[in-house]
């Protein structure tokens, strides 16, 4: 049996490492293996050359697409029309003034639909038979401003509303643009807090029931916090989502980043402030994807490990 543990003590040691009494391993007298060494430097030049064949393969990848576009039979005047650099220098200041009107949008509208998306959740998880009116109508905003296209929700609100003529309610696009954006986007966010809600456990709130919260008590401090912790990864790709979609005020006369590049379209007939005005959507959204995917992999790596969403 000695003998078997002082092997066994051995093979570890060989395997990971040794323990070292004096100056030779450090503060804590570890001394890798030579086995831990190869492995570590197997792992490095396999993490190497996994990365010079990406960049190889991009690379051959992007230079026989660009083969295929410039060799293409019409890419001189697709050039001319859509990549012109004059036009481009032009629309870039346009752009970026009419943008600051599509990041206002994002943030107001933004707040708006996680508070009346929050609401018409709560609205369609509440129990009992007092609720149920409030219940079927919660469900069917959501029914209807989920199926209703986006487009015909702006021009149906943008349009008809000032045909309406009603004393004191605004025509100003740009409000009315926003309204349809939130009437729009908070029936899907409702879903998505309604589905965090309901992931939590019914044991959860019959705990916090058994320690003397009343049902409002619990809702807010026990389930909606663990709900919305869960849904965090769709609600901001819903708010991608809507950053992009502001773009769509622009159809009742707003002057956003598309209107900008609209106007100079109109004039010059060069299609090159559409491509401006795209890059730049792009330039803003990226931040906010790469975000998303970041939050997304904390997430699931702390649930792999078994902690707390």
């Amino acid at each position: 049996m000695r003998v078997a543990k002082e092997r066994s003590g051995q093979d570890g040691a060989d395997d990971d490492g040794a323990l070292t009494g004096g100056d030779g391993g450090g503060e804590d007298g570890y001394v890798p293996s030579r086995r831990r060494i190869d492995r570590e430097a197997y792992k490095r030049a396999r993490s190497r050359r996994a990365t010079a064949i990406a960049a190889v393969s991009t690379l051959v990848t992007g230079a026989v697409l660009y083969l295929i576009v410039v060799n293409a039979p019409g890419w001189p005047r697709t050039k001319e029309t859509f990549f012109d650099g004059e036009y481009a220098r032009e629309a870039l200041p346009k752009v970026l003034e009419g943008l600051w009107l599509n990041v206002r949008l994002l943030l107001i509208c933004g707040a708006a639909v996680l508070v009346l998306g929050m609401l018409i959740a709560i609205a369609r998880t509440l129990r009992g038979p007092v609720f149920f009116p409030l219940r079927v109508l919660a469900a069917a905003y959501t029914d209807f401003f989920r199926g209703l296209p986006l487009i015909i929700n702006l021009m149906i609100v943008v349009l008809g509303v000032p045909a309406l003529r009603l004393q004191g309610v605004t025509v100003d696009p740009v409000v009315l643009g926003g309204t349809a954006l939130t009437l729009t986007y908070s029936a899907y966010v409702a879903e998505v807090f309604r589905a965090g809600i309901e992931s939590v456990h019914p044991s959860q709130r019959a705990a916090a029931r058994s320690l003397g919260l009343t049902n409002r008590q619990a809702l807010r401090f026990v389930v909606l916090p663990q709900a919305v912790r869960r849904q965090v990864p769709p609600l901001l790709n819903d708010l991608v989502s809507l950053q992009k979609d502001t773009g769509l005020v622009s159809i009742g006369g707003a002057v956003d980043a598309v209107r900008a590049a609209d106007i100079i379209v109109g004039r010059s007939l060069n299609y090159t402030p559409y491509i401006v005005a795209g890059l730049v959507f792009v330039a803003l959204t990226i931040p906010m994807t790469r975000f998303t995917d970041w939050v997304t992999a904390r997430m699931d790596r702390r649930r792999a490990q078994g902690g707390a969403l």
